[in-house]
């Protein structure tokens, strides 16, 4: 699959959803290329038709709800600068409140009736940046079990989210699905593996 953007025709955030299966402790196995700038992630344990939040570029008819996700994604942007160069890998919250909740290089964990705290690094957020790769194929693997939810690049351990709360909406299962945003952007995605354990 190919999602393209184009700097002279604005458009905010897009999905390809995947409503075959809703599901909640997985194995997800892809891979992912990138090119021209941009960005975007992969969603899991999501959901459409949620208002959305954010604004959208003017002169642009209204989102069409029932193909916004909300919910976990795990992030893949092209390094246009230093602060993009290090989304790749983390775990953010699309279309929430909750935003990023695991940077590159932390493992964090989130208990009843508490914030959002580190447990553990990983590794250097920069460094770790050297094992994604540029307008090439990126093997990405998510694996997510109960309220642990880990991103792992070519190879690599990049973000590791444990969410203790039982109800949450990070622990409910949903729709996987991949989004593109930003422009000119070029996102591509082959060789799909999902393994259900739900």
């Amino acid at each position: 699959m190919v999602g393209e953007t184009f700097a002279d025709k604005p458009r905010g955030n897009n999905y390809i959803v995947y409503r075959g299966e809703k599901t909640r402790d997985f194995d997800l196995k892809l891979q992912m290329k990138i090119e021209k700038g941009g960005g975007g992630g992969i969603q899991y344990r999501s959901v459409t038709g949620v208002p959305w939040t954010r604004r959208q570029p003017a002169g642009q008819p209204p989102y069409d709800l029932k193909f916004m996700m909300t919910g976990p994604q795990a992030d893949f942007w092209f390094p246009v600068s230093a602060r993009s160069a290090s989304y790749s890998g983390q775990w953010y919250s699309e279309n929430t409140m909750q935003g990023i909740l695991a940077y590159r290089g932390q493992v964090t964990q989130a208990l009843p009736g508490q914030g959002n705290r580190l447990v553990a690094n990983i590794g250097d957020k920069q460094a770790l940046g050297g094992f994604v790769k540029v307008n090439e194929w990126n093997d990405y693997e998510i694996i997510a079990r109960g309220g642990v939810m880990m991103h792992i690049m070519n190879g690599q351990l990049m973000a590791v989210f444990i969410d203790d709360t039982k109800d949450s909406a990070n622990n409910q299962p949903g729709l996987i699905g991949f989004e593109i945003e930003s422009q000119p952007c070029n996102i591509s995605v082959r060789d799909i593996w999902l393994r259900k354990f739900d």
